[in-house]
């Protein structure tokens, strides 16, 4: 188990709680980040149940339960329920002493073919039923973010009935390139471009087999990504199909692709869709709700917004595998289309991922001493410069609060990948921030300048930095072990 301390953690307080009636818990999470391992693994540990659904109406999915169930606890014949309410009560009555663990994962294939479900859990967990039940610790898990969401949230049956709500996330750029093993920083920043922190990318879908170093990143990406006998091949159009809230796969795919060309905005997407903006309200909405892309609202601009894909490996098969997937298909021709697409793949990839990599260490892992407070929120944005008649881009803004709990611009940052940042890039971070000086609605005074640097620095950039705080030069190496 590689760092998953604190879910293992909760996931124990809870299943050993010694409170002598059922309580319930929700556990969630993108898929192929391991809850069915840990939930497997707790079950284990705790001498617990555990009924992994499949998409399948309401009588299998019952008889599979009592089969199951019936094993478990060493019946000789399978169970028989007649309905859900049959089946919860049942379940909630396999101990009646110790606390027993029970998981139902993939829940929402359960409630999909039985709707009732929550509402039957609801009444069983009411205070007058789950006394009489034995101290069952019952476990919902599922990847559908948008309706595990839902079942605590609102006027939902079982909003105020659970005890434990976990999230289990992906793992960040840092802990990723632990998990992977990648020492070289350069080399790990490519690799989280492209499979992200999902840890089951290195084990079940490359057979771990990793890139060993800067040299080895091309023949990598052609023999694991770009092969289609390997599982990541198909990966990132399994992760919509997965999704059941996604009835018009063209339309969501089409979404992304303009996300991935370098459209993020609504305006930007419509144009690309030949749509108008208003309709992509509903797409967009469903996308965000699975979790799939995020909103991001300009630093400078409340009333303007991104959109920003989530997952690296749609980004990636956007980006770089659609625009030739008849070509990638037909075996051995990985190679020759990496060779024609790797520059797609640093304009269009890397170089916004990039630019997220060092907001998140912006927001994290940066030190107080660098950014000279502790940033509070940290967003791109854009900045009108009235004299050239143009817009400026901010890679990162980091804002935090004064003593009086009054927000201000801790630092603005510029972000490149493949290009050395010289003395044209502060000078132009200089520019910015005197704008924002002059506007007067952005508190400004002391804001510090970060250079991020994916190729390095010039040398007169390192003497105009070195020894001011005011300058602030990152690298992949301080990205993934500075501050």
């Amino acid at each position: 188990m590689f760092d998953r301390d604190f879910e293992w953690a909760e996931l124990t307080r809870f299943a050993t709680h010694r409170a002598p009636h059922a309580t319930l818990g929700v556990v969630s999470g993108r898929r192929r980040q391991g809850k069915t391992y840990l939930l497997d693994a707790l079950t284990r540990a705790t001498g617990g149940f555990m009924f992994t659904a499949t998409e399948a109406a309401e009588r299998e999915a019952l008889d599979r339960l009592g089969e199951d169930l019936a094993h478990h606890l060493g019946e000789p014949v399978p169970l028989r329920f007649d309905g859900w309410h049959q089946a919860i009560t049942r379940l909630l009555h396999t101990t009646d002493r110790e606390p027993r663990t029970v998981v139902l994962d993939e829940f929402p294939y359960l409630a999909r073919s039985s709707p009732a479900l929550p509402s039957i859990i609801q009444r069983a967990l009411d205070p007058g039923n789950r006394s009489a039940a034995g101290p069952v610790r019952l476990l919902l898990c599922g990847s559908a973010l948008s309706f595990m969401g839902g079942l605590l949230s609102g006027n939902a049956p079982l909003r105020g009935r659970a005890g434990l709500e976990l999230v289990v996330p992906t793992l960040d750029f840092r802990l990723a390139a632990r998990f992977w093993e990648i020492d070289d920083p350069r080399t790990a920043v490519l690799t989280h471009a492209v499979v992200g922190g999902t840890p089951a990318y290195r084990r079940e879908f490359s057979r771990d087999d990793t890139p060993e170093g800067p040299d080895d990143f091309d023949p990598w990406v052609v023999r694991t990504v770009l092969n289609p006998a390997r599982p990541l091949f198909r990966e990132a159009r399994y992760l919509l199909a997965e999704e059941p809230d996604l009835r018009d796969p063209a339309l969501y795919h089409s979404v992304l692709g303009a996300i991935a060309d370098g459209h993020p905005s609504r305006g930007g997407i419509a144009n690309r869709l030949g749509r108008k903006s208003t309709d992509l309200a509903h797409p967009l909405g469903v996308l965000e709700d699975v979790g799939l892309i995020g909103r991001e609202p300009d630093a400078f601009r409340r009333n303007r917004s991104t959109y920003r894909i989530t997952e690296p490996l749609i980004t990636f098969h956007h980006a770089v595998m659609r625009p030739a997937w008849g070509e990638l298909e037909r075996p051995g021709r990985g190679a020759r289309v990496w060779e024609r697409l790797r520059p797609a793949f640093r304009s269009k990839v890397v170089g916004p991922h990039f630019e997220a990599l060092c907001r998140e260490w912006t927001r994290w892992y940066a030190s107080p001493e660098t950014c000279g407070g502790h940033p509070s929120r940290v967003a791109a944005g854009t900045v009108n410069d009235p004299a050239a008649r143009i817009t400026r881009e901010v890679d990162v803004a980091a804002f935090g609060r004064d003593g009086e709990d009054r927000e201000k611009l801790l630092a603005i940052g510029e972000a490149k990948w493949n290009e050395p940042l010289g003395l044209g890039h502060l000078e132009r971070l200089e520019h910015i921030r005197e704008l924002l000086r002059a506007r007067g609605d952005v508190r400004a005074g002391e804001t510090r300048l970060f250079c991020f640097g994916g190729a390095g620095f010039t040398d007169d950039l390192r003497r105009r930095a070195e020894g001011n705080p005011e300058v602030q030069l990152i690298d992949p190496h301080r990205l993934h072990h500075g501050d």
